[in-house]
This record gives C-alpha cells, sequence and structure tokens, in this order.
C-alpha cells in the first residue's frame, strides 16, 4: 500500500521515487507477478504458492499522478487505486478527468476510499451508511459504476462498519500487514504499508518473501475495542495439520511500546492476553514464524477507543 510519491514532507506516507524504482526492480528481478485487479479472486484460487503482489495506493493525490502513475502505465503494471471522492479535484488531489485517463486503461481499478475520509469508526452507524452511499452514488456518476473494493479509512473499522461494506462491496482492505490467502477474511484483507520509515529496500526484500499464517478462526470478531475491553484478548484457531505453529512469536504495540504479549496454547489454539493497555489509537500484533528457509506472517490491528 502507496500514498505519496516524492513528498518528503509527509515521510510516514511517501515513498521517494528513486527507492520506488529500485522497489519494482527487485519485483522484476524476483520474477513476481503483478496480480491484476480484475483476477483478484482468480489469483487467490490458482497457483497458491506462487509469489504474487497486489499493488495499491490510496487516496488519489496529484504525486501518484506525477510521479508513479507514467511508470505504471509505461510497464502496464497493475494497481488499484482508492480514492475518497469528497477530495477529488482538491489542492493537490487527482480529478474527476486525471481518474478517468487512468480507469480507461484496463489493468487500472478505482477503488472506493469513502467519501470523506474521516474517522468513521468514530460515527455512529447512520453517519457511516451515508457517507459510503454518497461515495458510491459519486463512483456511479462519474465512472458509470462502484467499485467491488473497498480500502477503511486509516485501516479502522468495527464490526457494523465491515458489515455495511459487506452488503455493497466484494472486499475490503485494512492496514494492518500480512499475506492473503483463502483464510483471510475478504472484508478484512491485510496490507503491507510501504513509505519512507517501512519502505527501505531491505525491509521491502524481506516482506514480498513472506507466506501466510492461515487461521480458522480469530476473536474477537469486532476489531474495536473499548475502554472496557482494554486491554482485549485475542484467541487464534489453527488447523490441525500446521506444522511449527506452536514457534510462532507475537510483538504487540501494548503500552505504546513494542514488546511480547503473554501468550498461550491450548491444543492449536493460541490466546494473547497483554500486560498493559493500548494506549495508541491504532492496537497492532504483528506474529511471525520461521518454517525451513520460509518466514510466515500475520499481522492484526484493533482500533482503541481512547477518549
Amino acid at each position: 500500500m502507496y500514498h505519496r510519491f516524492n513528498e518528503t514532507k509527509y515521510p510516514s506516507t511517501n515513498i521517494q521515487l528513486e527507492i520506488f524504482k529500485e522497489q519494482l526492480k527487485i519485483i522484476e528481478d524476483e520474477g513476481i507477478k503483478f496480480i491484476h485487479p480484475k483476477k483478484f479472486e482468480q489469483s487467490l484460487i490458482e497457483k497458491k504458492k506462487e509469489r504474487k503482489i497486489l499493488f495499491t495506493v490510496d487516496d488519489g493525490l496529484l504525486s501518484f499522478y506525477k510521479n508513479a502513475w507514467p511508470i505504471l502505465k509505461k510497464n502496464q503494471i497493475p494497481f488499484i487505486l482508492f480514492v475518497n471522492t469528497r477530495e477529488v479535484g482538491a489542492f493537490n488531489y487527482m480529478n474527476w478527468d486525471q481518474i478517468r485517463e487512468l480507469y480507461k486503461e484496463d489493468f487500472v481499478e478505482i477503488g472506493n476510499h469513502s467519501h470523506s475520509h474521516e474517522y468513521l469508526i468514530d460515527e455512529n452507524a447512520s453517519i457511516i451508511r451515508d457517507d459510503i452511499l454518497r461515495s458510491i452514488k459519486i463512483f456511479e456518476e462519474n465512472l458509470g459504476k462502484n467499485s467491488i473494493f473497498f480500502s477503511y479509512p486509516f485501516g479502522e473499522y468495527n464490526l457494523k462498519h465491515v458489515k455495511f461494506i459487506e452488503k455493497n462491496f466484494k472486499y475490503g482492505f485494512g492496514q494492518h500487514s500480512g499475506v492473503i490467502d483463502l483464510t483471510k477474511n475478504p472484508f478484512e484483507l491485510p496490507r503491507f504499508p510501504i513509505n519512507e520509515k517501512y519502505g527501505d529496500l531491505e525491509r521491502f526484500e524481506f516482506i514480498i518473501q513472506l507466506f501466510p499464517i492461515p487461521f480458522k478462526n480469530l476473536k474477537p470478531k469486532d476489531k474495536f475495542v473499548s475502554k472496557k475491553q482494554n486491554p482485549p484478548v485475542i484467541e487464534i484457531d489453527f488447523f490441525d495439520e500446521q506444522k511449527n505453529i506452536q514457534n510462532i512469536n507475537c510483538f504487540s504495540n501494548e503500552g505504546n511500546e513494542w514488546r511480547n504479549p503473554i501468550m498461550e496454547f491450548k491444543k492449536n489454539s493460541l490466546e494473547i492476553n497483554f500486560r498493559e493497555k493500548f494506549t495508541f489509537r491504532r492496537g497492532r500484533v504483528n506474529c511471525s514464524i520461521k518454517e525451513g528457509d520460509i518466514w510466515r506472517w500475520l499481522g492484526i490491528q484493533m482500533s482503541i477507543e481512547l477518549n
């Protein structure tokens, strides 16, 4: 997941263009295929062990159009551009003519990123519904139809939010790191954020080698954590045939400091408890397993009620 290109004032969402070009070269040298958005479901089913990348960009910023789009167009690299409809045509954002220029290309998908891009999780269900329905209407007016892909603003969602997305889209993407496989909820799909802090070439080479950690079930279903529920308890049920699952290692940002949580196995179920409350708006748990020559990865993001 990318946002800005060559906008050094925003390091948390920016990638330097020369680094981006190097990342594309690494992908090419490794022989990794890009997933065509229109063949997304097919790509999950076919050649499951083949390394594939779904390239996504959030927000529809002008720096993407000016700096990254010419490269992607020249190389016919398929991608999803998620746009929040309120900002289209605003300062530093793409306008509808530019978006339609991309949309006419077969290898481009324009995904829905809400209307306002506000912290919708803070709002009640009717405001969330009205905001997204408004974006759908604007998509239909300007592109002829809505997208089947949705990207949650800030990667934040609660169970009511997800249920509404299920009724209007086919896939929903967060901002928690991880590798997509068929065991993942199609409305809570992970993505690795790429920026100046988390986009250096060493890390990039590591994440494109990662495999998923499949699971049968993950609790809590609702990724919104109220004050009373903080700290939460996470339970992950794995499959009987999974190898080395008890070698899993997890880190969390509880207390706004990365550390190992308390982990307890019960047969093929892992219970994760935390020593401290989550004090940052987005609570994260990242788990990994070394399996022979490969690494497997699972990321979980929770939205934390702080006020």
